[in-house]
């Protein structure tokens, strides 16, 4: 039997579900090892320079190499893992899908403001940066069902953790971000369906969101309120 990679994780992160959702995409057997990112291991802090998840372990003869950074990862994947490819095979369109997954990690930053924000005017301020962000992405959509058409690719393996914020937060509220973009919903409809996109996450997913929002005094809470 081949090692198995370990991919060290967080619960809630989205950028470790990008390497999840592609490892289970291609069918690779791995180990996942969460982590408390408030009190990182020692050993943890070794193999991650920029002390962040996720971090891939990949066996090497007697020893081990760590990869770091999501994108990294998901392209050394795609790279050895050759049975289902999630880049387009055209070296152009190719590098267009990388740009997306770079205006994916764009979007994961305005959330990241609009979830951890206790003031309303910074709160406000990334509710409509994440609107015109997913107007331009509904303006590079096709006719779905995903981002490149019938055939699911590693952009929709970075978007797919970004709706799922969007999950949870919708319990408390409609935001008003997806009220123009119809092909977005509907890709995110059908993103939510895919078995790789619904079990790169524990269960516990939302409770563990809500949490997290509770911890921060979210005014995301209040403005539901």
């Amino acid at each position: 039997m081949a090692p198995v990679l370990k991919l060290i994780s967080h619960k809630l992160c989205p950028y470790v579900q990008r390497a999840v959702i592609a490892l289970n995409e291609k069918g690779v057997a791995f180990e996942r090892i969460d982590i408390d990112l408030a009190n990182k291991p020692d050993w943890f802090l070794k193999i991650s320079p920029l002390g962040k998840v996720p971090v891939l372990v990949v066996p090497l003869g007697q020893g081990e190499v760590a990869l770091f950074e999501s994108n990294v990862i998901c392209e050394y994947i795609e790279e050895t893992q050759p049975a289902v490819r999630l880049h387009p095979e055209d070296a152009l369109v190719r590098a267009q899908h990388r740009a997306w997954m770079e205006f994916g990690s764009a979007i994961l930053g305005d959330l990241w403001g609009l979830e951890t924000t206790q003031d309303a005017a910074l709160f406000a301020a990334k509710r409509e940066a994440l609107t015109a962000k997913f107007a331009r992405v509904e303006d590079a959509l096709g006719e779905g069902p995903y981002f490149t058409g019938a055939r699911f690719s590693l952009v929709d393996a970075v978007f797919a953790p970004i709706f799922r914020y969007f999950d949870v937060f919708d319990a408390y509220g409609d935001l008003g971000i997806f009220a123009s973009t119809p092909k977005v919903r509907a890709w995110r409809d059908q993103l939510a369906q895919r078995p790789s996109v619904r079990t790169a996450v524990s269960v516990d997913y939302p409770q563990l969101l809500r949490a997290f929002l509770a911890r921060h005094d979210a005014y995301l809470l209040k403005q539901a309120a």
